[in-house]
């Protein structure tokens, strides 16, 4: 889907680049503006608006990274010093409104399609794999609900997809520990 994105434009693959390597909702990518988008402590950041109306930082990793400052045209350090775009939606129509919920899900479901992705794929699909994926790559559980921005650890247990595996067993472990 990375690569349908890509090719489909840069503003394609800044969205979901952002949505599948943060986890962070569409709702939450399409109301940010550029001067959310920052640095802090040696790290790419995009300050959010979770659900519920709570503020939030969240860690934007290389490949969105690379994909938000092609879209903007920026290396990101003139939107930190507020030269560029200030205050301004980071995702936009080609009039430079802010790009609409329904025709950004349309978007991920078109590129889904081209990706040759079978099923009903959504923005929140991205979100969803986010989960899964960090959970197979050994991310602790309290980690990935801070990040996704659960309050209750039994949300962020319904992403894990593969959670009922038996290559999962706990017993394993314990074999492994006890060997």
């Amino acid at each position: 889907m990375l690569t349908a994105a890509r090719a489909d434009g840069p503003r394609s693959h800044a969205l979901v680049s952002v949505l599948l390597f943060t986890g962070i909702r569409l709702g939450e990518a399409l109301n940010a503006n550029t001067t959310d988008y920052g640095h802090d402590t040696g790290h790419r950041t995009l300050r959010i608006r979770r659900k519920g109306g709570t503020d939030a930082k969240v860690a934007v990793p290389a490949p969105a990274v690379e994909a938000l400052n092609l879209y903007l045209g920026a290396t990101g350090r003139e939107l930190v010093a507020g030269t560029a775009g200030v205050g301004l939606p980071i995702f936009t129509t080609g009039t430079g409104k802010r790009w609409a919920s329904s025709e950004a899900f349309r978007t991920v479901q078109r590129l889904a399609k081209e990706a040759g992705i079978e099923g009903q794929i959504s923005p929140h699909s991205l979100r969803h794999t986010f989960a899964t994926i960090a959970l197979d790559a050994g991310t602790t559980l309290h980690d990935l609900q801070d990040s996704m921005g659960h309050a209750d650890p039994r949300t962020t247990r319904r992403y894990d997809r593969a959670r009922y595996t038996l290559a999962k067993a706990a017993g394993y472990d314990v074999a492994r520990a006890l060997a």
